[in-house]
């Protein structure tokens, strides 16, 4: 029997965007979160699973896309090789290891890690990957449930080598008719590239829109 998965609605959310704590990591939690504009974000390995929808919302509109000019030269002489879905848990794990501005501890947990895994197995999550020679050097992976795009995490072991990821990512996308990547949040890295905040009312109203039933193979 398949069970039923139920979150409380995001008007009730507090202040910082927090909805639920607890629950498990399964596939059917982890889809029916993002169905309702809902993401995982441990507060620590520590203390049970806490679940966020904040307001406002970080997205990345592809129509609003950004690139500098130094980016643009950098691009004409790009070392690098973007590939899709072929370092997944390599990715992760990269960007579990990433240190970040003013966090001691990653919201990467092993559990999350795990819980990413079985999704990507799963068909619903994805990775672009950056090389240089045979070394992996940059990434970004996220979710992927029909036209619903999410950027979770980025890395880079060299300069450049996520954003070149993350281009990539936007105009593969863009190619497949997706128009919007979520990024929870606007790191300055999304911001360069046009990234805004928008009203979860506006955000929650977008998704709503969406196909959520393609395969990831008709996305990548």
């Amino acid at each position: 029997m398949k069970r039923k998965v139920l979150f409380p609605s995001v008007e009730n959310a507090t202040e910082d965007g927090l909805v639920a704590i607890g629950g498990d990591f399964e596939i059917d939690t982890i889809q029916e979160a993002y169905r309702n504009g809902i993401f995982p974000w441990p507060i620590s390995v520590e203390l049970p699973l806490a679940w966020f929808s904040p307001d406002p919302r970080g997205i990345l509109d592809f129509k609003e896309l950004h690139v500098s000019h130094s980016f643009e030269k950098f691009l004409r002489k790009n070392p690098f090789k973007v590939t899709f879905n072929t370092a997944f848990s390599q990715v992760i794990k990269a960007c579990a290891r990433m240190p970040r501005k003013g966090q001691r501890d990653t919201w990467i947990t092993p559990d999350i890690i795990k819980g990413y895994e079985r999704l990507f197995n799963y068909g619903e999550a994805y990775s672009a990957e950056t090389w240089l020679g045979d070394q992996l050097v940059g990434g970004v992976y996220g979710v992927v449930m029909g036209e619903f795009v999410s950027g979770e995490s980025m890395f880079k072991t060299e300069d450049n080598a996520s954003k070149v990821a993350l281009y990539s990512l936007i105009k593969h996308l863009e190619a497949k008719g997706i128009k919007c990547l979520d990024t929870q949040m606007v790191t300055p890295v999304v911001e360069q590239f046009g990234g805004k905040y928008i009203p979860r009312k506006e955000f929650i109203s977008r998704i709503s829109t969406l196909d959520w039933n393609k395969g990831r193979q008709e996305i990548f």
